[in-house]
């Protein structure tokens, strides 16, 4: 990327995501620097520097704003400023609209640094016990229709965990939609409030957790969801596997080409898939036998 000699810095600042000491060293030394702090809620980040004794000139970068913000950043960056964005918790960037102002860096080949720092996702991720084969982090899903389910279906059915966050007043629906693909086994790690006085890891199956929130009268409190990989057990088939063999048997796929293709798709033997598909054959009305 270009480097204005002219230009002033960007720096990307991650900021704890609940207990204020979480900060790094160079982030307090990178914000005591910079001319001016771009920031999601003053209100918030004002807190926040002040327990650093920081005192910079603050303006709003939001959802609401983000397109005037960038101008502004960038008539600040050419005129030989250093400016850094923060967000209330977390990185900058990670579905929100930090990622508005890199794009359009990364578009002009302007040069911008990125601290590392805080972070839910890690956290949670080493909590769960289940990264061993790696995770996928998906953030937040689509609050409604078809792209959310279409998401959940192509990422849980892999050896990676999934992780996500979630809001307390949705988390109870997203758990019973992923209960519904996977069956009520999945293991999972619900982390609430990290950091946080509050904090609290709730473990178990997706059965579990759920019966455990269904027990209390509110739910509060920012929610990391960690999903275990899926484990291939010959023993059961998922439910999403088994809806998969009843398409393909009403689509008039025949018996054989329904077990080849669902070995494929999913990874498992055709003797066990066999049994399933003449179980759901045997299911089916007269009629759709026929047609098989």
């Amino acid at each position: 990327m270009k480097k204005f000699s002219e230009w002033g810095n960007f720096f990307i600042c991650p900021t704890p995501i609940g207990n204020l000491g979480d900060i790094t060293y160079r982030t307090v030394s990178v914000l005591n620097q910079v001319d001016l702090i771009a920031c999601e809620d003053t209100r918030v980040s004002r807190k926040l520097l002040q327990r650093y004794s920081i005192q910079k000139p603050l303006f709003s970068y939001h959802a609401h704003n983000y397109q005037a913000a960038i101008q502004k950043i960038l008539t600040h960056l050419k005129s030989g400023e250093s400016v850094a964005l923060i967000t209330d918790a977390g990185m900058p960037g990670i579905q929100d609209p930090g990622m508005e102002i890199v794009n359009q860096l990364v578009q002009n080949q302007i040069d911008f640094e990125v601290l590392p720092g805080a972070s839910a996702v890690l956290p949670a991720v080493v909590y769960s016990g289940f990264s061993l084969n790696g995770y996928l982090f998906l953030g937040f899903l689509p609050k409604s229709g078809g792209e959310r389910k279409k998401q959940l279906e192509q990422s849980l059915f892999s050896p990676q965990a999934v992780v996500l966050y979630e809001s307390p007043k949705r988390i109870l629906t997203t758990l019973q939609e992923i209960q519904s693909l996977v069956g009520e086994e999945r293991k999972a790690v619900l982390c609430r409030e990290l950091t946080k006085i509050h904090q609290e890891i709730i473990r178990g199956t997706l059965k579990e957790i759920i019966e455990i929130l269904n027990q209390r009268k509110t739910i509060k409190g920012e929610m990391v969801l960690v999903l275990e990989g899926i484990v291939v057990d010959e023993k059961r088939i998922l439910p999403l596997i088994q809806n998969c063999i009843k398409q393909l048997l009403f689509t008039g796929h025949s018996e054989k080409d329904t077990v080849e293709l669902t070995s494929v798709i999913f990874g498992l033997k055709k003797n066990r898939l066999k049994f399933e598909v003449k179980h759901q054959i045997d299911l089916l009305g007269e009629g759709e036998r026929k047609r098989i």
